[in-house]
């Protein structure tokens, strides 16, 4: 069952948007089992230009599911986002169903549903370049530099000060964000 946070920003969140997003988000709830508690953490900001962007981010213990749609229209945004997030549902779902044939997996927390367009069923996750690096340890700002000048998005190093393996990469908002590995 999802439990939801719905926060605004420069927007106050009425009960006919709350209870949109709450009909509509809750639409996923078919996809998974009754006994899985999950909170969707759902944030709407509305731009001086008009525009509307709603983010949903639902963790669960074995997959973060997270989408965020931009426009003119909120209620729009709310559909596209949802649709957005059944989507990686479904491919989730179809990576796990072929794995767990193939290796014998577990079932996750998947209700079976008829719903699943038979296309999906053949998505294929071909891993078509592989590349070896050599980790030379830096500091952030160095791998931010290294990542610009290479023109990627992200940029895999050696932190000089913690000798673990980190991550830079380019925020949606042109911003950076940093992922440190830890072995735990």
């Amino acid at each position: 069952m999802l439990k939801f946070n719905i926060r605004g920003e420069n927007i106050e969140v009425t009960d006919a948007i709350r209870e949109y997003v709450t009909k509509r988000i809750s639409k996923l709830e078919k996809y998974f089992e009754n006994n899985l508690e999950a909170l969707a953490h759902v944030n709407l900001k509305v731009y001086s230009n008009k525009n509307s962007k709603v983010e949903v981010t639902i963790p669960l213990p074995y997959l973060t599911l997270r989408a965020e749609e931009t426009s003119q229209d909120m209620y729009g945004s709310v559909d596209l986002v949802t649709d957005k997030l059944e989507r990686q549902i479904r491919k989730y779902k179809t990576k796990v169903n072929r794995k767990s044939r193939e290796k014998g997996y577990k079932k996750l927390e998947f209700v079976p549903t008829d719903s699943v367009e038979p296309e999906e069923e053949n998505v294929e996750l071909e891993v078509v370049r592989t590349k070896q690096v050599s980790l030379k340890p830096m500091d952030n700002e160095e791998a931010i530099l290294q990542m610009d000048m290479l023109g990627h998005d992200f940029f895999v190093f050696e932190d000089a000060e913690t000798n673990g393996t980190s991550i830079v990469y380019r925020r949606n908002d042109g911003r950076y964000g940093l992922i440190e590995a830890s072995g735990d």
